[in-house]
C-alpha cells in the first residue's frame, strides 16, 4: 500500500499534469483553429477577388461578342454609310474606345476619325487574322502608350477583312486590378503572351516572384486570365498568428483554471478517500443494539467515521455517496471488515452477540462480497454473529440474490438498513429473505405525531411480523418511542436513548458501566435478565 505522502504527490502531479495538458492543448487548438480559419478565409478572399475580376471583364466582352452581328454586315460599305452606325454602337458600349472596319488589311473607317486609309498591320502587327482574337496591346493612334484590349472579328475565310473593337482597358484597371494588401500585393491581366500589370502597364513578362506566390484563374469564355500575387494564404495566416496569441493564452489559462477547479471538485474526494485508507484516517465506531424487553445489549452496528487531518471530521453522508460514485465503497467495506476482525476481542465472545456491517448492493456483484468475507472475516473464525446490513440506495439485480443465499448458507444474517426509504419491494423481500428489517429513524421520529410516517411505521412493523422478520428500530431517542415500539413487538432498539456511536475501544467500558451483560442462554434459548412489561 502506498504511503500518504506518495498518494499526495502522485495526485498533485496528476492534477498539475492534467491542468497543464488541458491548457497547452487549448492553446494549440485555439492557435491551430485560428490559423486554419484565417488561411481558409484568405484563400476564399483570393478566389473571390479573381473570380470577381474575371466576371467583370467577361461582362465587358460579352456585349462585344453579341454586337458583332450588327457590325460585320457593315464591312465593305462605304465609310459614309457605316460611320453613323459605328458611332451608335460605340456609344452603346461604354467601355469601347473605338470601332474600326478593315477591308483587305486596310483600316478604312473608324467610329472616332471617320474615313481612314491605314494598313492595320502598322497599328497592330498581329492583325488581321483569319480567326477571332483577343489582344492586349498599347494604343498607337489616339492615346498613345495607353493599354488597350482589342477584340477582332474576321469576315470571310481569308481573314483580311473584319471588325476591330478597342476597349479602353485602362479605365477598367482600377476596378478590376487594384490590389488588396496585404493579401494581394499585385494583380495582372494576361492575354496571350502580353500582361497588363496594375501600375506598370503592358509588359511582355510578369515580374519575378520574390518569396511570394502567384494564383491564376482563367476565364472559361474568353482567352484571358487574371493573376494575383501575394505572400500566400498560409504564410499570411502564419504571419498574423502572433496577434491571436493573447486571446489564445487567456483562453488556455481559463481552461487550465477550470480544469484545476474541476479536478479539485471531482478528484479530491476520491484522492482523500484513498489517502484516508492508506493513512488509516478512518475510525470504527459502534452503536449498541438493545433487546426491547430485556434492555440487554445484543449486538452493535459498526459505523465508519473519518477524522480527516486536513479538513476535520467528514460526515459519512458526504464521503459514502462519493465513494460509491468513484467505485471506492468496496475498499471501504474491506477496511471495515479488516479493522473489525482485528478488534473482535472488544466484543463479547458469544454467538448470540451480532456485529452488523453496512454493505452496498454494488459489493454483491460477481461474488466480490463472498470473496472478501472469506479473506477478511471467515479466515479468523469469529465467534460473534455477522450481520450484513444492505443499504437500499441501489436494488440488487437478479444474479445477486444467489450471493444472498450463499451468505445464508455460511451462517451470515442479512438485514435491510433504512427500510422504507429506498428501493424495497415485496418481491425483493421474497427473493432476498432478510433476517432483519431496520426501521429508518425518520419513521421512529414520527411516533406520537399525526404525520403520515407514523402510520407507515405501523405498516412496516405489521409487515415484519407477517413475514416473521426480526425488527430493529433506529433513531430511538425518547422513552415514549421505546415504549411504543416495544408494545408493538419490535425486537431490538437502537438510538441515542441508550448510547451514541462510540469508538470501538470505548465499548467495553460502556458495556461495564451500564451494567450490561451479554444475553444468557438456557437450553439453547435466551433468558431475559430484566423482564420488562
Amino acid at each position: 500500500m502506498q504511503t500518504a505522502q506518495r498518494i499526495i504527490k502522485s495526485y498533485r502531479r496528476k492534477r498539475v499534469f492534467v491542468c497543464v495538458l488541458m491548457a497547452v492543448s487549448t492553446l494549440i487548438l485555439t492557435l491551430g483553429s485560428r490559423y486554419i480559419t484565417e488561411r481558409n478565409l484568405n484563400r476564399e478572399r483570393i478566389l473571390l477577388f479573381t473570380s470577381h475580376a474575371v466576371s467583370a471583364l467577361e461582362k465587358v466582352l460579352i456585349p462585344l461578342n453579341e454586337g458583332r452581328t450588327r457590325l460585320i454586315p457593315l464591312v465593305g460599305l462605304p465609310c459614309e454609310e457605316a460611320h453613323l452606325a459605328l458611332r451608335k454602337q460605340a456609344a452603346s458600349l461604354q467601355t469601347v474606345r473605338s470601332i474600326g472596319l478593315i477591308q483587305k488589311g486596310i483600316l478604312y473607317c473608324s467610329s472616332i476619325f471617320g474615313f481612314r486609309d491605314v494598313p492595320i498591320r502598322e497599328l497592330q502587327p498581329s492583325l488581321p487574322s483569319p480567326a477571332p482574337r483577343l489582344l492586349l496591346s498599347t494604343d498607337n493612334s489616339l492615346l498613345k502608350g495607353s493599354p488597350i484590349l482589342i477584340q477582332w472579328f474576321p469576315t470571310g475565310d481569308e481573314g483580311e477583312s473584319g471588325v476591330m473593337e478597342v476597349v479602353n482597358i485602362n479605365l477598367l484597371t482600377s476596378l478590376m486590378l487594384e490590389p488588396q494588401k496585404p493579401l494581394i500585393t499585385s494583380v495582372s491581366l494576361t492575354v496571350g503572351d502580353r500582361h497588363l500589370v496594375y501600375g506598370a502597364g503592358v509588359v511582355g513578362a510578369l515580374p519575378a516572384l520574390n518569396g511570394e506566390k502567384r494564383f491564376k484563374q482563367a476565364s472559361s469564355r474568353f482567352p484571358f486570365a487574371i493573376n494575383v500575387r501575394g505572400p500566400g494564404a498560409s504564410e499570411l495566416a502564419l504571419k498574423h498568428l502572433p496577434s491571436q496569441l493573447p486571446l489564445a493564452i487567456m483562453l488556455s489559462l481559463l481552461v487550465g483554471y477550470i480544469a484545476w477547479l474541476a479536478t479539485a471538485n471531482r478528484m479530491s474526494f476520491s484522492w482523500e478517500i484513498n489517502l484516508g485508507l492508506a493513512a488509516h484516517e478512518f475510525e470504527l465506531f459502534c452503536q449498541p443494539l438493545l433487546n426491547a424487553r430485556t434492555q440487554q445489549c445484543e449486538g452493535v452496528e459498526i459505523l465508519l467515521r473519518w477524522n480527516n487531518p486536513r479538513q476535520g471530521w467528514i460526515s459519512p453522508d458526504v464521503f459514502i455517496p462519493i465513494a460509491e460514485e468513484h467505485n471506492l465503497i468496496a475498499p471501504l467495506t474491506r477496511y471495515v471488515l479488516t479493522e473489525t476482525q482485528r478488534q473482535l476481542a472488544l466484543f463479547p465472545a458469544t454467538p448470540e452477540f451480532h456485529i452488523g456491517i453496512n454493505v452496498a448492493a454494488s459489493h454483491f456483484r460477481r461474488g466480490k462480497l463472498i470473496q472478501d468475507l472469506n479473506h477478511y472475516w471467515f479466515n479468523a473464525h469469529p465467534v460473534q454473529q455477522l450481520v450484513i446490513e444492505l443499504t437500499e440506495r441501489n436494488a440488487l439485480v437478479e444474479a445477486d440474490y444467489r450471493i444472498a443465499r450463499e451468505l445464508h448458507r455460511k451462517g451470515v444474517k442479512l438485514a435491510i438498513d433504512d427500510f422504507g426509504t429506498g428501493n424495497t419491494s415485496l418481491s425483493w423481500l421474497e427473493k432476498l429473505r432478510p433476517d432483519m428489517l431496520k426501521i429508518d429513524k425518520s419513521y421512529t421520529t414520527a411516533i406520537g405525531t399525526d404525520a403520515v410516517n407514523s402510520t407507515v411505521t405501523d405498516i412496516i412493523i405489521a409487515l415484519g411480523k407477517r413475514l416473521h422478520i426480526e425488527m430493529v428500530a433506529e433513531g430511538v431517542e425518547t422513552p415514549l418511542q421505546a415504549k411504543y415500539l416495544r408494545q408493538r413487538g419490535v425486537h431490538i432498539l437502537q438510538g441515542f436513548l441508550y448510547a451514541k456511536p462510540m469508538p470501538l475501544n470505548d465499548f467495553p467500558t460502556w458495556l461495564a458501566s451500564s451494567r450490561q451483560q451479554p444475553p444468557a442462554r438456557h437450553n439453547g434459548t435466551t433468558v431475559p435478565l430484566v423482564p420488562m412489561p
